[in-house]
C-alpha cells in the first residue's frame, strides 16, 4: 500500500504498509474547518494529481474526507453516505467538491469519510488535546449543543484495514463508531482523569449531527464485535491520556466486551 503523506494519520497507517498491494492512500491535504484559500488550492492541486498517478498506474485511490459537523451538520441531515447533502461550511463544501472530482474521474476509488480519529501524536489543535489545554488553563469554552464521534487510532487502522480488505471500491463509506457524544460527557471523563474541574463558559449554540455506520457494518461485520457503542468514549480518552503520560486519576479504563453497542 502507498501512503500519501506525513502527518498524524499517514504516520499510523504506516502500520499496515505492507498490506493492500495497488491501493494508494491520500492522507494529507487539509483537515480542519478554519483554512485559507491557498490551503484548499494546494489539496485541490495534490487530490488532482493523485488521481492521474492512480489512473496511470491502474491504482484504487482511497481518499480521506470528513464525517464531521462541518458535512453532516444541516438541518434534518441523518449522517448517511448516499443522501443529498448541505454542507454547513467552507471545509465541508470543500470535502465534497473533491469527493465528486475523485467520483467524476474514472479513478477506482473508495471514499472515507472520517470521525474524529484520537491517538499518539494527534496535533495539538484538534479536540482532546484542545480541550486537554483548556481544562489545565481553567478557561473552558462549551457549546452546549456539540456531539462528537470520538475514535480511537488503533481501532481506525483496524477498521481500514478490514474494510480495504474487502475489496469495496466506488464507495463513500462513514468510517466511525457511531455514537455522538455530547461534549460536556467527552469534558466530563476529562476532567475526572485528569484531576482538575475547569470554569466553563457554555455557549448556548453548537451544531449536534450524527455520522451513520450502517453501511459499514454491513461491509465488515467486525465492527459490530469492536466495542463501539455507550461509553467508548471513555475508552478513547484513557488511551490517550495513558499514551500521553498525562492520566492522573485511576487506571485505564478495559475495553469493553465483544458484540456490546
Amino acid at each position: 500500500m502507498e501512503i500519501i503523506g506525513n502527518g498524524f494519520l499517514a504516520r499510523h497507517l504506516r502500520a499496515i504498509e505492507g498490506a493492500h498491494p495497488g491501493v494508494t492512500i491520500l492522507a494529507a491535504g487539509v483537515s480542519l474547518w478554519k483554512n485559507s484559500d491557498s490551503d484548499y488550492e494546494r489539496e485541490t492541486a495534490l487530490v488532482a494529481e493523485t488521481i492521474e498517478t492512480c489512473l496511470r498506474r491502474g491504482r484504487t485511490l482511497v481518499f480521506l474526507s470528513t464525517a464531521s459537523m462541518s458535512m453532516y451538520g444541516g438541518a434534518g441531515c441523518r449522517g448517511l453516505e448516499d443522501e443529498p447533502l448541505e454542507p454547513v461550511t467552507p471545509y465541508g463544501w470543500h470535502k465534497l467538491a473533491l469527493e465528486r472530482r475523485v467520483q467524476d474521474s474514472g479513478v477506482s476509488h473508495l471514499i472515507l469519510r472520517l470521525g474524529y480519529v484520537v491517538g499518539p501524536h494527534v496535533p495539538a489543535n484538534r479536540l482532546i488535546p484542545s480541550l486537554i489545554e483548556q481544562i489545565r488553563s481553567d478557561n473552558l469554552t462549551m457549546y452546549r449543543s456539540a456531539r462528537r464521534d470520538i475514535i480511537d487510532i488503533a481501532d481506525w487502522i483496524r477498521v481500514i484495514d478490514l474494510l480495504l480488505a474487502t475489496g469495496t471500491t466506488q464507495q463513500v463509506i462513514n468510517v466511525a463508531t457511531g455514537e455522538s457524544v455530547p461534549i460536556a460527557l467527552i469534558v466530563d471523563h476529562l476532567e475526572m482523569r485528569l484531576g482538575v474541574t475547569a470554569r466553563r463558559q457554555v455557549i448556548d449554540e453548537g451544531t449536534s449531527h450524527h455520522i451513520s455506520v450502517e453501511k459499514l457494518r454491513r461491509l465488515v461485520p467486525a465492527v459490530g464485535r469492536m466495542g463501539f457503542g455507550p461509553g467508548y468514549h471513555r475508552v478513547v480518552i484513557d488511551r490517550y491520556l495513558e499514551a500521553t503520560s498525562q492520566l492522573v486519576n485511576g487506571t485505564p479504563m478495559p475495553p469493553e466486551p465483544a458484540g456490546h453497542h
